[in-house]
């Protein structure tokens, strides 16, 4: 950053883009980055020039890539779930999985919402003879099968919080977007510990948590995003990208009272 100039606040892509060059320790960028897959590494470039970014930028790229979230949130995913880079980890696992007896197993593809990317097969091998041929591509998680597990969604920004469940009868994918139904959940005292580690681990300032509730009552991490569909909720649209903005206003004000 010029020292000879005021600290930048940029608040959309279009200004990002324009003085990303010039950006520097002081300045900011708030909201959303809409940057590529090719692109990603602008975030370590970011970070390393000590540019503040709101959300931050661990957050957003949780948020893009559910292997990542595989990888930092293992501790709180159902057992036995990893992140499949190349056939040397599909061979490794298959092994754990058969000496585990583990059945079915779930595939989530690595960029994809609404439920798109999931996919179910009878075992491991199943899987491992598709990505063989050419039909699934690295990288993608790969995880057991919880048939009997309830599906919720929690809803989180700033003071606001909302659960609700989520169901379908006639497949495995709860997503509203797949059919799904939905209703209200009240969440135990343990889910909204999870939900608050999670949102602290990954540095998220809001949250679309999605827990797996198994028959027994353990609770897992499925997983978390900045932004994801509200249908099924009780706020609204509008109300939503409100609350949203307040909480970048705040931020903002907040790191103009330092300066």
């Amino acid at each position: 950053m010029n020292p000879s100039r005021s600290p930048l606040i940029l608040t959309d892509n279009r200004s990002f883009r324009t003085h990303l060059s010039e950006l520097g320790p002081g300045d900011t960028v708030v909201g959303l980055l809409n940057i590529k897959p090719t692109e990603q590494v602008l975030f370590l470039d970011l970070v390393e020039r000590g540019i503040r970014l709101f959300p931050p930028a661990l957050a957003q790229q949780l948020s893009r890539s559910k292997c990542l979230q595989a990888m930092v949130y293992k501790e709180w995913m159902v057992p036995h779930t990893f992140v499949a880079r190349d056939r040397h980890d599909m061979i490794k696992q298959t092994n754990t999985y058969g000496r585990e007896k583990i059945g079915p197993v779930i595939t989530k593809q690595n960029r994809f919402n609404c439920g798109l990317g999931i996919h179910l097969w009878s075992s491991i091998e199943d899987a491992y003879n598709q990505v063989c041929f050419g039909s699934l591509d690295y990288p993608f998680v790969v995880q057991p099968f919880v048939e009997t597990a309830i599906d919720v969604r929690i809803v989180i920004i700033g003071d606001y919080s909302e659960a609700y469940w989520r169901s379908n009868p006639h497949s495995f994918r709860n997503n509203m977007f797949c059919g799904g139904n939905s209703g209200e959940h009240k969440l135990l005292s343990d889910q909204w510990d999870l939900c608050r580690k999670v949102m602290e681990r990954g540095k998220f300032p809001n949250a679309h948590i999605d827990l797996m509730v198994t028959a027994d009552g353990t609770t897992y991490l499925g997983e978390i995003n900045l932004r994801g569909g509200l249908k099924g909720a009780k706020i609204s649209g509008p109300e939503y990208q409100e609350r949203i903005k307040a909480m970048e206003d705040a931020f903002v004000k907040s790191i103009s009272r330092t300066w």
